[in-house]
């Protein structure tokens, strides 16, 4: 199997059985024919290979980019414009595929970008409570109740093909302190190495958003 073929089973693969808090629901895309469609037609552009990739851990998908398209910090509008995968999603922009984008442009572009990294997630489905985003590590129950997917899910993406030397997280807080937390356990990686969350950047430091890319795109080329 390509890694494009290993990806998309392991999307059409993922549920949760947990017991979640009350008021939590579940954002699971990829139950949906039209999104599993342009996952399919995102992997196989850029994942049609055995080549192996480094990892870009996320937090959890939201309601305006994966949560719409499937693809980690791919929104609509980045989709059609910036990979050339026409789509017939409501094209709104998302802050944190605007900034994702950005960096893969600063890195060479979106064919040479995915041909050394996989972008995934912590917990790679998504929840929310009262209609707004709702992050894995908002609360303890939450994080218990989802403690074993979590952890097979990131066994799962590592078996897509992916370098276990090292990682990187987005986001230097919560979701570095998790992913530690659980790799001091397991050892899934040999190095896990924080970047800012996309979003951090584009809400509350967008005045250092060209030096914060030129960082960014250091760390990763390392």
């Amino acid at each position: 199997m390509t890694f494009a073929e290993r990806t998309l089973k392991f999307y059409r693969s993922l549920h949760i059985d947990a017991e979640l808090p009350d008021g939590i629901e579940v954002l699971n895309p990829y139950k949906k024919e039209e999104v599993m469609e342009a996952c399919a037609l995102f992997y196989k552009k850029y994942y049609n290979d055995e080549k192996g990739r480094r990892i870009i851990f996320g937090i959890n998908p939201g309601r305006f980019g994966a949560g719409i398209t499937g693809i980690p910090f791919t929104d609509p509008v980045r989709l059609e414009k910036n990979c050339g995968i026409p789509n017939d999603f409501h094209k709104r922009s998302e802050l944190s595929s605007e900034f994702i984008y950005m960096l893969i442009d600063q890195m060479g572009g979106p064919e040479h970008f995915y041909k050394h990294y996989f972008l995934g997630a912590v917990s790679p489905l998504g929840f929310t409570k009262n209609g707004k985003n709702f992050n894995y590590y908002d609360s303890l129950e939450m994080i218990r109740a989802l403690k074993p997917f979590i952890i097979h899910n990131l066994a799962e993406q590592i078996g897509l093909g992916i370098n276990s030397r090292k990682c990187y997280c987005l986001g230097q807080g919560k979701n570095y302190e998790y992913l530690q937390q659980i790799n001091s356990e397991l050892a899934l990686f040999d190095e896990i190495i924080p970047i800012p969350h996309p979003r951090w950047v584009m809400q509350y430091n967008r005045k250092d958003l060209e030096q914060i890319l030129r960082d960014t795109s250091r760390i990763l080329s390392l």
